[in-house]
């Protein structure tokens, strides 16, 4: 039994430094020893000076708290005693410890010697898909009890509990993990060797559960359990609405039938039993998901058909298959074999990864990363990248692990999912792993039996993505450093000592070899000083700091380019000739010098694929490409990128689909898929034949009967006045808007720039200190990290830019509000859009009205779907722009909502009618 004492201490303070003279304020330590609390110390203490009221907020800890306290000097000898022989733990161990040190020195006594324990670095690597490593997300995760959060007392117990947690996480995992673990963990902040030496200890006793984990060479994987093979489906499919009604209120007593619901499934189940092809655009409050889920189950199951359902995220994918299909399994009382199958960009190379183990330097970020993956690796059943919360640092490390191309090892994820595939009824996959078969040599998807492509208007995007390729300078560099030169630290130098030892090689290749590397290098540079400067000759675009130029525009000779590309492929030569003489008589190579062989060819395949982004960018013509120059004036030439992007897609996906509308039914379904006056708007961008029909279903008008627009009509007009006096408007107009009903609002931006300045301005004018702001691009986190942040708190603010009007779903009271700064017309210098306008006015069409209004009407509309998630939701869909109101094209956009209340006042009439609106249904 492990008898080391612990003590987990929690502070709380004045503020971050004490050398600036914040005090501590309140201390709890926590003694445990095996495992179980043995004793607890709180104190309240007086920090000689008043504690700032946001302290006061964020703590709970008020003046009237510290009133009979002693300074610290009083507790100090008692704190230092109770911390000896034991190891220092906290939830941020640096802070907590740096402080104390301070505080015993400046009471006179000399700096506590001991091991530490971080529980946030504990936790990173123990718990590695935690949404969280704060210690309320931790607490909420695991289910610890933490009732008053910032309480040093709370804090100190729970972190306590914490700690025990991750003891109980390491028992559990194999013998082998934990060795990796423990030969890592020296290069950690906290000493967290300690503890997985002691797990060590009792592991090594046990026998490990060998139907639990599989061993691949020095990782384990958590096993798989097999497929059960489930019972044909007795069931029909029930053609009227009885039938369903009967069929569903099975499952789910309080059950309302929607007709229109009931509608798309007879659509779906027709078009898949004679494989036609058709559209349904079904709105929120339709039921889309159930609507073609029931069906296609069916048809699947009872048919021995193969269903592939496609759609865009993540989150919809993970939601389909984990939440959505065991709805329907439990309505028919059996199981479907469905299967998650994403591209490979999603998982890791598994022998990259073993070859990363094998090197031996690695930075901090890089170790940390290696430890929650060798941990993950003993808990994942699907290998999905996206399972992981990973920092910056640890996402570069997982590039160069990500995998890139197939093989056959038995534990590869990909593999892995490719084979299940081949056995499932319903297939859940992405529109990028759809796109991809385009270029596969053996297409995966030509058994299908049916299709249902969910979130069909995003198809265009996946298409874009699929086809752009972008430059990145400081990428370049990076692949430039990483080979390095003779006299750099890199891996030539390292590449050229191994080999040079093994007797096989002569001098002269390697001096070949780096002055063709070098010549490369320098052509490069000449390439992007010509950039540079021809880039200073054009005016700025649409940000200050900005500039953009098409390519066309510059004026660089080409023949510098093609010398590039021809002496990259030089070097490549003859880095792949070093290869293939180093591999002679691989057998008798050390186990060192096969993995740095292995490493240098993975470098010879990174760059053959940068010579082939190169040769794209700048040789092979293409119609219906954008191609453009963007950098940074503060930052040439690091921020140089070069874009080049498909404005029509049509042509790949008519090639995608070709064979596969011969043999399957196909359904396109999205909540937008149509605007008013351009109804096969969307449709003729996915090069979908006009006699495919398109079904438009509305959810019955009560569904919105908690919803309310309002438009602003004292708004600065946002063509008339400048950007910064437009800016303070909207900060002050959404200050306004949020106080009026205490958070829970959604503020959508259609540019970064004017995102991040409103909420710059907010903050430094403090209109706001009472809620906690979330901002795409200013705070840390992804899209769904921002996302689950906002819902955890009711008085807070998103703002979001372009990925927040559509795809985020907010249901109930956590979303009050979605405030529209501007219309989400394309910025007219954007080049993506400024060649399709060209090419539209090239054909005698209008860029605005076929292109850029159909744009905007459709984002506003994806907007809204954010507001009203269910019958009971209420909100309001608040507009600032006055062009809605005060342009001709204003009536389009308002068509496109459902028939509900639109209210047009002057921001302080909305403001008092938006209090007493929501006022009076919080009394109800």
């Amino acid at each position: 039994m492990d008898n080391q004492k612990y003590v987990i201490v929690d502070l709380e303070t004045t503020g971050h430094s004490p050398k600036a003279g914040d005090r501590i304020i309140q201390i709890s330590m926590v003694i445990m020893r095996n495992w179980e609390v043995e004793e607890t110390f709180t104190t309240f203490i007086h920090p000689e000076r008043s504690i700032p009221f946001y302290i006061q907020d964020l703590t709970n800890i008020s003046e009237r708290d510290i009133e009979g306290a002693f300074p610290f000097e009083y507790y100090a000898e008692d704190i230092y005693e109770r911390l000896q022989d034991g190891i220092f733990v906290a939830h941020n161990a640096d802070f907590d410890l740096s402080f104390l040190q301070e505080e015993f020195e400046r009471a006179g006594l000399s700096k506590w010697k001991g091991k530490k324990i971080d529980t946030v670095e504990l936790s990173k690597i123990l718990f590695p898909t935690a949404l969280g490593f704060k210690l309320g997300d931790l607490a909420n995760d695991l289910e610890i009890p933490l009732h008053h959060a910032h309480r040093a007392d709370d804090d100190a117990m729970a972190t306590a509990l914490l700690l025990k947690k991750c003891w109980e996480e390491i028992l559990m995992l194999p013998v082998q993990t934990i060795e990796q673990l423990h030969k890592h963990s020296f290069k950690l902040k906290s000493n967290i060797s300690h503890l997985l030496f002691q797990a060590l200890q009792i592991k090594r006793k046990t026998i490990e559960d060998e139907d639990k984990f599989a061993h691949y060479h020095q990782l384990v994987f958590k096993k798989k359990p097999p497929i059960a093979s489930a019972p044909d489906l007795k069931t029909v499919y029930p053609s009227s609405d009885e039938e369903k009604q009967e069929l569903l209120s099975r499952q789910f007593p309080n059950f309302e039938k929607r007709t229109e619901q009931f509608q798309m499934m007879d659509a779906i189940w027709e078009t898949l039993e004679q494989k036609k092809e058709m559209m349904i655009e079904a709105s929120t409050g339709v039921g889309k998901t159930l609507g073609y889920l029931l069906p296609a189950f069916i048809y699947a199951k009872q048919q021995g058909k193969k269903i592939c359902i496609s759609t865009y995220t993540s989150v919809l994918l993970e939601q389909l298959l984990y939440k959505e299909i065991p709805k329907i399994e439990k309505v028919f009382g059996i199981k479907i074999h469905a299967t998650l199958l994403k591209g490979m960009q999603n998982y890791i190379d598994i022998e990259l990864f073993e070859q990363l183990l094998e090197q031996g330097e690695h930075s901090y970020d890089e170790t940390l990363t290696i430890m929650q993956i060798l941990v993950w690796l003993s808990k994942t059943e699907t290998g999905d990248l996206s399972e992981l919360n990973l920092s910056g640092g640890g996402q570069l490390l997982i590039e160069k692990i990500r995998k890139k191309r197939r093989n056959e090892n038995p534990f590869d994820f990909y593999e892995r999912a490719i084979q299940e595939s081949m056995d499932a009824d319903i297939i859940v996959t992405n529109h990028a792993m759809l796109l991809a078969d385009l270029e596969r040599l053996e297409p995966i998807f030509q058994s299908i039996d049916g299709w249902i492509i969910d979130e069909a208007h995003q198809l265009i995007q996946a298409a874009i993505h699929r086809q752009q390729v972008i430059f990145s300078y400081a990428q370049w560099k990076y692949y430039f450093g990483q080979m390095g030169l003779a006299s750099e630290d890199g891996l030539f130098e390292i590449f050229q000592k191994a080999a040079m030892k093994t007797g096989r090689f002569s001098k002269p290749l390697f001096i070949q070899l780096e002055k063709s590397f070098q010549k490369t290098v320098n052509l490069f540079e000449q390439v992007m000083e010509t950039i540079v400067s021809s880039m200073k000759n054009q005016k700025q675009t649409y940000f200050d700091y900005k500039r953009t130029a098409f390519l066309k525009d510059l004026s660089f000779h080409p023949s510098l380019l093609k010398e590039v590309s021809r002496s990259l492929q030089h070097w490549i030569d003859l880095a792949e000739q070093a290869s293939i003489h180093f591999r002679q008589n691989v057998d008798e190579l050390s186990k060192e010098n096969k993995l740095l062989v292995e490493r240098w060819d993975y470098w010879i395949r990174e760059w053959k694929l940068k010579l082939a982004e190169w040769d794209e960018l700048f040789f092979i013509e293409k119609n219906h490409y954008a191609l453009w120059i963007e950098c940074d004036n503060r930052q040439i030439p690091g921020s140089i990128r070069i874009y080049k992007k498909p404005i029509e897609i049509r042509e790949s996906i008519e090639k995608l689909f070709h064979s596969l509308r011969k043999n399957a039914g196909i359904i396109w379904t999205s909540g937008t898929l149509t605007i008013p006056n351009n109804e096969r708007f969307i449709a003729n961008q996915l090069g979908i034949a006009k006699d495919v029909p398109i079904l438009k279903l509305n959810a019955p008008q009560n569904y919105y009967g908690g919803a309310k627009v309002y438009i602003a009509t004292d708004m600065p007009d946002i063509q008339g006045v400048p950007q910064s006096e437009y800016i303070e408007s909207v900060a002050a107009a959404v200050t306004q808007i949020v106080q009026s009903i205490e958070g829970r609002c959604f503020v959508l931006f259609t540019s970064q720039d004017m995102l991040k300045r409103t909420v710059e301005l907010i903050q430094e004018a403090e209109l706001l200190k009472d809620y906690l702001l979330f901002a795409q691009g200013v705070t840390s986190g992804s899209r769904m990290r921002l996302l689950k942040s906002f819902q955890k708190f009711p008085r807070s603010v998103l703002f979001g830019t372009n990925s927040f009007w559509e795809g985020v779903d907010v249901p109930g009271e956590d979303l009050s509000a979605v405030i529209i700064v501007r219309l989400p017309f394309s910025s007219p210098d954007e080049p993506t859009f400024k060649t399709k306008a060209a090419i539209l006015k090239e054909n005698g069409q209008n860029a605005f009205t076929d292109l850029s209004l159909p744009e905007a009407i459709l984002r506003f509309k994806q907007g809204f779907g954010r507001l009203i998630r269910s019958s009971k939701d209420k909100g309001a869909f608040i507009v600032l722009d006055r062009r809605i109101e005060t342009k001709s094209y204003g009536t389009e956009f308002l068509k496109a909502l459902p028939n509900i209340k639109i209210e047009k006042l002057p921001l302080q009439h909305m403001v008092k009618d938006l209090q007493h609106w929501y006022n009076s249904s919080e009394e109800k």
